[in-house]
């Protein structure tokens, strides 16, 4: 096996090195495999979700509302109450992960549970002309939205699109009613996440050269890499044992097929705005210390005063519960207009897992049809 696990240095393009899931079909030949049968449908299974290039699909019905370089805002309904304007993770994967599949969707679950108006940024992969983009390009486009919706909104941000509604609130505090910030490092200093360590890491010159392999762009497959590395076992081994032993679910395959379409699909990112991710937001935590500028401003968290929901999982080895709850001291909301959950998962888990779904995110829905 550890030829194939070596394989993986020479293949950075495709997700899983083409040799491992031979090597572990062989193992699991000789205790688990019974049949020729079933091998080969292992194989097919790994192989139709392991190498694919089409990008994964919206669950739920919706149209663009509007066409802006880094984003198309998609809508899923449209009411009377006051929008809700998702901002979904931009970190090198599709905004899709929001809406899932039918019946584990964030956005079915917020319009069901009474939201009757939502739309979301369905992010773009940055081109080589968008490689100078900083977060402050991102925020203004972020604004237009906001305008084009009536100027004021409900603004849920999950991972990047939390601490990215976090800005936005602190520089336009006047055009937020109610933030939901949900696994986003706030304070990235607090807890022990897995980025902060190796934004720490390593020195701010890798992270540029990275940006200079890409020609200006950090490639959504070199992020791709540095995610699997986080946890290699489960990436690697841990992932196709339970598929093998699920094998026969077809509810199981089906969710294991769209959750791998989309993890090996991925988004370029502009070079300048991860940069300043990295230096600015992890190795210098400036946003919790009240030193980022964008738009010309610095960006004040204790301009925020609206009412606020603060979302953690459990088990999130990416954002730990510490770096969400820290907004908890640095808004400007009244401690009682803040309110604080965990849900039973991991990171992903936390925006698409169907517990989470359930237990946490259909009170965080009524509570923003409260919102005026």
């Amino acid at each position: 096996m550890r030829h194939e696990i070596q394989q993986a240095h020479h293949y950075p393009e495709v997700g899983v090195p083409l040799f491992w899931p031979f090597g572990l079909a062989l193992e699991l030949e000789e205790t688990a495999l019974h049949t020729v049968e079933k091998a080969v449908r292992f194989m097919r299974e790994i192989e139709k979700t392991q190498v694919s290039h089409a990008p994964p699909q919206w669950a739920t019905r919706n149209r663009i509302a509007l066409e802006l370089p880094t984003m198309a805002l998609r809508e899923f309904s449209q009411g009377s109450c006051v929008p809700v304007l998702v901002l979904c993770p931009y970190a090198g994967h599709s905004s899709t992960i929001a809406d899932f599949l039918p019946g584990q969707s964030l956005i079915e679950t917020l319009v069901n549970a009474g939201c009757s108006s939502v739309f979301a940024t369905d992010w773009r992969s940055a081109t080589p002309q968008m490689r100078f983009y900083n977060i402050g390009n991102y925020l203004a486009e972020i604004d237009l939205c906001v305008d084009e919706l009536g100027n004021r909104v409900n603004l849920v941000g999950l991972c990047q699109g939390g601490w990215c509604a976090a800005m936005y609130a602190a520089r336009f505090p006047g055009k937020v009613a109610r933030l939901v910030i949900a696994g986003a490092p706030i304070d990235t200093d607090a807890g022990d996440g897995a980025i902060t360590r190796a934004a720490h890491a390593l020195p701010l010159r890798f992270y540029e050269d990275l940006v200079r392999g890409g020609d200006g762009l950090l490639k959504g497959a070199y992020m791709l890499e540095g995610f699997k590395n986080l946890q290699p076992v489960t990436q690697y081994f841990g992932k196709f044992v339970e598929l093998y032993e699920h094998l026969d679910d077809p509810s199981y395959v089906t969710r294991f097929e769209q959750f791998e379409r989309w993890y090996e699909y991925t988004l370029d990112l502009p070079g300048t705005w991860y940069l300043q991710v990295i230096d600015q937001l992890f190795k210098q935590n400036r946003l919790a210390r009240g030193e980022f500028v964008a738009l010309g401003k610095r960006l004040d968290l204790t301009n925020i005063k609206c009412p606020t929901y603060l979302l953690a999982g459990a088990h999130d080895h990416i954002t730990p519960k510490e770096q969400v709850f820290a907004a908890k001291v640095l808004l400007g909301t009244e401690p009682g207009d803040v309110q604080e959950a965990v849900a039973n998962g991991g990171h992903i888990g936390l925006f698409m897992g169907q517990r989470a779904l359930r237990e946490n995110w259909v009170p965080i829905a009524r509570w923003l049809a409260q919102g005026r």
